[in-house]
């Protein structure tokens, strides 16, 4: 009897602690049949799941919350081992979103998920009552990136699942341990089976899985331009709405009325935290002349300082960069910047290490535009300085970038720096702050140009998750016919410009002629054929 082929085995993820290079676990990758009966399951389970209480909805993210804040110091180890980075900013800017996050949604989710009424826009429709609904996409996809493998998609699921949504989330390969504990959070708050799930596949196959017929009905992604390109023009197929986050080449300026110890100090933490691996970080620093070289002194000496090395004891302020490619594309920045006329101008220390994905911190100056430095994402711990003769030159240069994500104007003149802030193209501009804005739930995110398409956080988050439905009725019963249904005469072409003279003309005169031709309608709307 001849033995029966074998299935051929899984491809198995394995994933490392970048900073250590320890192995923390394997994991089997799902077959493109098992994505596919995921879709179907969450697509059988969600008019379920839209038809309970938005009450019922709000108390499991609300018990989600709860579990989250009981297991903050795993969420954060979780976090920071698979980046790479300390558990201080795993818990600052990851989990502290989260739970941040979610209060605000879950709080606010009535008030923008409600039905409400539209003013009439013209007296001449003063019959119409149209009632504004916001209708759940169905199934909702999700790839989110592994820079920041949990505050990032917390700000899709949490919306999407209170709009009456399901499901389907894709963690970069990097940090599943991540993504699986995401689902334990919900699975334990006691979401229905189905409503969330967790898949583990390969990147490119998930993206057709999710775009082909009869996968999601949205898809957010965030990641990098080529990607989001390919995703889009695999959507328009299909037609499937994206929300698409593509990073960001931040611009900071620094007026010669700033409080360079703070400019300095932001530029750091907005620079340097994440081991630089945050697209909305700082990249670009215009410092006005007249400041160049005090502002300088006081970055160099910051950075200079900066302890870099694996979290172990609190005692590290940089991580690790999570990825190979990244510390590739990084070290091919400097080394090119360095060799057309770059300066050095400062450097943290050596992590004591020959781990690769250790690049200590550090400062660039006699940069140009020219340079990949200054043009391309960096998303590394590297920050290009140059002086600039004025403002208007900053703004320029801040412009000068296929990107516009966000940006910063550092200033004591607050009125100054506002008006500087509205000439900057950029989805997000922050005042004597950087980064932050990320963390600000209420605030509107997402960019211009390569930065992506579409907007989420804040009343945008459920606007992004559900499509707009308009109910119109009339309660004018007594019409028979609007002015301008058939039959067509001169008598009815006649009102119809009357109506407009009486409810737009200039002067008595117009206006009353209008009426006048208006009301021979009269017969027409209310005789009946």
């Amino acid at each position: 009897m001849s033995a029966q082929p074998r299935p051929p085995a899984l491809k198995s993820v394995t994933v490392r602690n970048p900073a250590s290079g320890e192995i923390i676990g394997q994991y089997p990758e799902q077959t493109a049949d098992a994505v596919r009966a995921a879709i179907r399951q969450a697509r059988v389970r969600q008019p379920a799941w839209a038809g309970t209480s938005l009450l019922e909805r709000q108390r499991c993210i609300h018990r989600m919350r709860n579990i989250l804040l009981a297991q903050a110091d795993d969420v954060a180890q979780i976090i920071a081992d698979c980046v790479g980075k300390t558990r201080v900013e795993a818990l600052a800017t990851e989990v502290m979103p989260g739970v941040i996050g979610s209060r605000w949604y879950e709080k606010h989710a009535a008030q923008f998920l409600q039905s409400r009424r539209l003013r009439n826009g013209s007296m001449l429709f003063f019959s119409k009552r149209s009632t504004l609904y916001h209708l759940p996409w169905g199934v909702v996809g999700i790839i989110s990136p592994w820079n920041y493998p949990f505050g990032i998609p917390m700000h899709e699921i949490v919306p999407a699942l209170l709009a009456g949504n399901t499901v389907v989330f894709k963690t970069a390969p990097e940090t599943l341990p991540v993504g699986f504990k995401i689902a334990e959070l919900f699975r334990l708050a006691g979401l229905p089976q189905d409503v969330f799930q967790h898949v583990n596949t390969d990147a490119a196959l998930c993206g057709d899985l999710f775009l082909e017929p009869g996968g999601v009905n949205k898809l957010f992604f965030t990641g990098s331009v080529p990607v989001g390109r390919l995703l889009m023009e695999k959507a328009a197929r299909t037609l499937t709405p994206v929300s698409l986050e593509l990073g960001g080449k931040d611009a900071m300026i620094v007026c010669a009325d700033a409080d360079l110890e703070r400019a300095a100090a932001g530029a750091v933490w907005a620079g340097m935290s994440n081991a630089g691996q945050s697209c909305a970080g700082v990249e670009r620093i215009y410092v006005h002349k007249e400041v160049y070289a005090p502002f300088l002194q006081r970055l160099a000496k910051k950075v200079g300082a900066l302890r870099v090395g694996r979290d172990t004891a609190f005692n590290v302020d940089v991580g690790a960069l999570c990825t190979e490619r990244q510390v590739s594309t990084v070290q091919r920045h400097i080394r090119e910047a360095c060799e057309n006329g770059a300066t050095v101008a400062a450097k943290a220390g050596s992590a004591g290490t020959d781990n690769p994905h250790f690049i200590p911190p550090m400062v660039l100056t006699h940069v140009d535009h020219r340079m990949a430095l200054m043009r391309e994402e960096t998303f590394g711990p590297v920050l290009g300085v140059m002086p600039v003769e004025d403002e208007a030159e900053a703004v320029r240069l801040a412009n000068d970038s296929s990107y516009a994500l966000t940006g910063s104007v550092w200033s004591r003149d607050l009125n100054k720096a506002v008006r500087l802030a509205e000439q900057i193209r950029a989805g997000a501009v922050m005042i004597n702050d950087h980064l932050l804005s990320h963390g600000l739930t209420e605030t509107p995110w997402g960019g211009l140009g390569d930065s992506g398409i579409g907007r989420g956080h804040g009343q945008f988050a459920f606007e992004a998750v559900t499509a707009p439905k308009v109910i119109v009725s009339d309660w004018f019963q007594l019409a028979r016919h609007q002015p301008f249904w058939m039959p067509y005469d001169l008598k009815t072409y006649q009102g119809i410009k009357g109506i407009l003279l009486a409810l737009h003309g200039q002067g008595a005169t117009r206006r009353l002629t209008g009426l006048w031709h208006a009301l021979a309608l009269l017969p027409k709307i209310f005789t009946k054929d």
